[in-house]
């Protein structure tokens, strides 16, 4: 398990779960909403089900398709970069943070037609272009390039974006 839980002491547990209400509950937790491995796994640890019978459930959830990382990477790039106007670099973070293998992410972000993202660039980079109150051209195109790097655009892109601009 990643750092999050028993590597950290302070770690406060909500109500638990007993073994047989976890399975019925971590189901339609799934069901709900596409989710990885990770998210599963600390959910299980949250309420407080051993790590046997972690391992037990997650084996049920991918057996029974609740859980499909790839599915879930393809839903994640598509969402974060249509709701939150995230880049690639910033999902693919996301998603290593997530623990997704690194096959399954590539596959996630081939969901993002190209033509769109660099549409989506434009409009940040105007956007953002026109709230920046910086006299200075210099620092204006440096806070612009900071926030767009920020938001996991690519640097050559977000170059290529501002001086379409000037």
């Amino acid at each position: 398990m990643s750092g999050w839980g028993r590597n950290n002491p302070k770690q406060v547990r909500k109500t638990t779960w007993t073994v047989e209400e976890a399975e019925e509950k971590i189901a339609a937790f799934c069901a709900y909403q596409e989710r990885c491995v990770w998210e599963v796994r600390r959910k299980l640890y949250e309420k407080g089900i051993a790590e046997a019978q972690i391992e037990k459930l997650i084996g049920f959830l991918l057996r029974e398709k609740f859980i499909d990382e790839g599915r879930y990477a393809k839903a994640f790039a598509r969402g974060k970069f249509r709701l939150k106007k995230w880049g690639k670099n910033r999902i693919r973070m996301e998603l290593k943070m997530r623990q997704v293998p690194e096959d399954l992410i590539r596959k996630g972000l081939l969901e993002i037609d190209p033509t769109e993202y660099y549409d989506t660039l434009l409009l940040e980079t105007e956007k953002k272009w026109e709230k920046t109150k910086e006299p200075d051209l210099y620092k204006k195109r440096f806070k612009v390039v900071g926030y767009l790097m920020q938001r996991g655009f690519e640097q050559d892109l977000v170059q290529e974006a501002i001086d379409s601009l000037l």
